[in-house]
């Protein structure tokens, strides 16, 4: 953790600020477990997806690997019916915007992060400006993050990223930015505080 506090905020999306459907949504959209799931599924569709690499009409046809058949338009619906915002997250992220802070998306997703963003209005306190899919890097790739400071401008260690996989948050300190491992809001607001971060005082 650095003595300086942060320009700008870089977030995680699925399992951050928002539901993420594939766990258990998808899985029972298809009569499977989860294990069952990844077991039958492609095993590069869905990233090619998150990656730009591929439109969501070819990353459907592809999903299994043996190309069964299945109601692609209900997988759709099922995963956006599924999207909701976190407990707390919404009012935590107004509250930091309110007071000034630059925020920024900084996810894995393919193109139905729109679908997110039609439902839920994330852009209202974070910008979609890191997705995977326009980007063409996901993370852990330390791509990923230093692209991002370089495209605000900004070294690595004056930004701070939250996620939920200790992973992508140790590839952010890595590069020299810190990262915080998001569990619930109550902690992050914790671990926010203790940065100097408070969501009801001014960013500068």
């Amino acid at each position: 953790m650095s003595g300086e506090r942060p320009k700008a905020l870089l977030w995680d999306v699925m399992g951050t600020l928002v539901y993420d459907p594939f766990y258990e949504v998808v899985p029972a959209f298809f009569g499977m477990t989860l294990q069952e799931l990844i077991e039958a599924k492609h095993p590069r569709a869905w990233i090619e997806f998150e990656l730009g690499k591929t439109a969501a009409p070819t990353m459907l046809r592809r999903f299994f690997r043996d190309g069964r058949s299945f109601d692609h338009q209900g997988l759709e619906a099922a995963m956006v019916g599924a999207y909701q915002w976190l407990e707390g997250v919404e009012p935590l992220l107004a509250q930091l915007s309110a007071a000034g802070w630059a925020m920024h998306a900084l996810s894995n997703y393919p193109e139905w992060y729109q679908l997110i963003e039609e439902k839920l209005g994330i852009a209202r306190y974070v910008d979609w400006r890191f997705v995977s899919c326009q980007t063409g890097v996901r993370k852990p790739d330390l791509q990923a993050y230093l692209g991002a400071a370089e495209s605000l401008s900004l070294a690595p260690s004056r930004l701070l990223f939250i996620d939920d996989r200790q992973v992508n948050c140790d590839a952010a300190r890595t590069v020299g930015m810190d990262s915080i491992l998001f569990v619930d809001t109550a902690a992050l607001t914790e671990a926010l505080a203790q940065r100097g971060i408070a969501a009801h005082a001014k960013s500068r």
